[in-house]
């Protein structure tokens, strides 16, 4: 089953859930630990002229949200370096790790039930290091682009909740080899997460 899927399949079953409600007001924050699994697309363009697939990784996330009004809120996303495998069909293979830092305005829809749906959008900054490969030196460049973010909180506690989301970001950094550009890497993953959120 696709990572879609399977996030789809989790707020899903929370929404059927029930609990208590968790209110988000102006000057509130909250803090959110878990993990996060980034998933290119399947098609992710092509280096040195060659077909390239970049693939999947998982590590923890981090999170913290500001409310400036209630309902809405500025969040940050943080993790723990990812790590993918790059295959150029037939000229050879890299590795690289990344920073993904978001920040985001996220809108929360409130209602008298414990599901709290939310939708945002805002910008990502890609941090690529520690490129390795026997081709040479391959360099990824930072990347900016657009990051989209929807889920919902199931609230467990007056100030805790089970979060569910799926983002969608714009990352397409441009790779050079021996200081040549060779392309650009069309990555544009999915980033599904579970996290456990905690509202001071």
């Amino acid at each position: 089953m696709k990572i879609k899927n399977i996030t789809a399949c989790a707020i899903s079953a929370l929404a059927l859930s029930g609990g208590v409600a968790m209110a988000q007001q102006a000057g509130d924050w909250t803090l959110g630990v878990g993990i996060g699994h980034v998933h290119p697309k399947s098609n992710n363009g092509t280096l040195a002229g060659a077909a390239t697939s970049i693939g999947s990784s998982t590590r923890p996330i981090l999170t913290a949200e500001y409310f400036i009004q209630d309902n809405l809120g500025i969040e940050l996303l943080a993790a723990v370096p990812f790590r993918h495998t790059i295959t150029i069909a037939g000229v050879g293979t890299a590795t690289t790790k990344h920073l993904p830092p978001t920040v985001s305005l996220n809108y929360h829809f409130t209602n008298d039930s414990a599901i709290t749906p939310f939708l945002g959008a805002g910008i990502n900054y890609t941090n690529f290091f520690s490129t390795r490969s026997a081709l040479g030196n391959v360099r990824i460049k930072d990347s900016w682009g657009l990051a989209l973010n929807a889920g919902v909180d199931f609230a467990v506690s007056e100030r805790g909740a089970i979060r569910a989301n799926l983002r969608w970001i714009n990352i397409k950094p441009d790779v050079t080899l021996g200081g040549v550009n060779i392309g650009t890497a069309k990555i544009d993953p999915w980033v599904a997460a579970v996290s456990y959120v905690h509202r001071f």
